[in-house]
């Protein structure tokens, strides 16, 4: 099976050298590696969507819009879905 079309990663370096789209990725990065780390960790340990949302205690579509980066999840929230995936969250500002 051959790949069509070009990689992410080339979009992305290309989009990079523009300034303004630049600017506004790296205001964004902090949460979609938030984002990237909450779905490594769930599908390390082979758990589901609904598993994560029954362990938190809400409901699938709110795990998926959060995966999809289309929900703003409280702290207290983000402490939750760590506990449930047997993780710790940990905020650092630099």
């Amino acid at each position: 099976m051959s790949k069509v079309g070009i990689s992410f990663e080339l979009v992305k370096e290309e989009m990079l050298k523009d300034e303004e789209f630049r600017i506004e990725y790296e205001k964004l990065k902090p949460r979609y590696e938030a984002i990237e780390q909450i779905i490594a960790a769930r599908k390390e340990q082979n758990m589901t969507q609904s598993e994560l949302a029954r362990r938190v205690g809400t409901q699938k579509s709110n795990i998926s819009r959060l995966e999809s980066g289309n929900y703003n999840p409280s702290l207290d929230f983000l402490t939750k879905v760590a506990e449930s995936l047997g993780k710790r969250l940990k905020i650092d500002l630099i």
